[in-house]
């Protein structure tokens, strides 16, 4: 009998390690998370001077997303977490190649790239044996594949009218507690969303990408009063803010 539940228990175990050596495991963005959180201060700006010094470290991370592309059998948040951690790093690395700038829109025009129109245009990252630009990431992948519009509390695009950068990596297990904070953040930012209950400056995120904010019969208002403390009504008078372009550092 003891025999018996011995081999039991070593089969059981053995089942265990196999769906687990099975199972690819989702990239480590350990490097990328300490990063953050030297360079990152608490309002999401970036030393990107001091971070130029590391500049090795954030490319040693880039490699490893490039050489660790998702797979079918990742869950839907390892995917998420990590092309959002694509973007906002290889965001950082598209500065720190043209810094000094006042601007990441300098890149696509001071700063001549032939046949480039903008700095989303730019061919400059590789994933597997593919090759993608910040657009493909976020229209392509992040917004066609997963419809999820809280990504845009997550995209750092290097402007300070973006929502801040974490001072964290995103990761699958916190995902949602991660986006939810970040929305949070963004709508009672006044610099970003100046809300009262008769008149909402609202963020030209909400203009922009107003199809996936009401997609499947959700409001921008219901959004709004989702992170808002400050809620809004239909018969709130809405306008956007002017989009800050200004380089989201330090």
């Amino acid at each position: 009998m003891k025999r018996q539940t011995l081999f039991l228990l070593l089969f059981v175990i053995g089942c265990v390690s196999a769906a687990f050596i099975s199972r690819p495991m989702a990239v480590d963005h350990g490097i990328w998370d300490r990063l953050l959180k030297k360079y990152v201060n608490e309002k999401g700006l970036v030393n990107y001077k001091g971070l130029k010094k590391e500049e090795g470290e954030l490319r040693k991370y880039l490699d490893l997303l490039s050489k660790n592309p998702p797979t079918a059998k990742w869950s839907k948040n390892e995917q998420m977490a990590y092309w959002i951690n694509v973007y906002n790093a290889y965001t950082v690395q598209l500065v720190l190649t043209h810094y000094p700038i006042k601007s990441i829109k300098d890149i696509g025009s001071k700063i001549q790239i032939p046949f480039v129109n903008t700095p989303w245009d730019i061919k400059f990252i590789t994933i597997g044996n593919d090759k993608y630009d910040l657009n493909n990431i976020e229209h392509d992948i992040l917004r066609k594949k997963f419809d999820e519009p809280r990504i845009h509390f997550a995209l750092v695009c290097a402007a300070r009218s973006c929502p801040r950068l974490r001072q964290e990596a995103y990761d699958a297990d916190r995902l949602i507690a991660q986006l939810d904070d970040q929305g949070t953040d963004f709508l009672n930012n006044p610099a970003k969303n100046a809300i009262t209950p008769g008149n909402a400056s609202l963020s030209k995120y909400f203009d922009w990408y107003k199809a996936d904010w009401t997609d499947r019969g959700k409001t921008v208002e219901a959004w709004v009063n989702q992170y808002s403390s400050n809620k809004i009504n239909k018969d709130t008078k809405i306008s956007y803010l002017d989009y800050n372009w200004d380089l989201n550092g330090q």
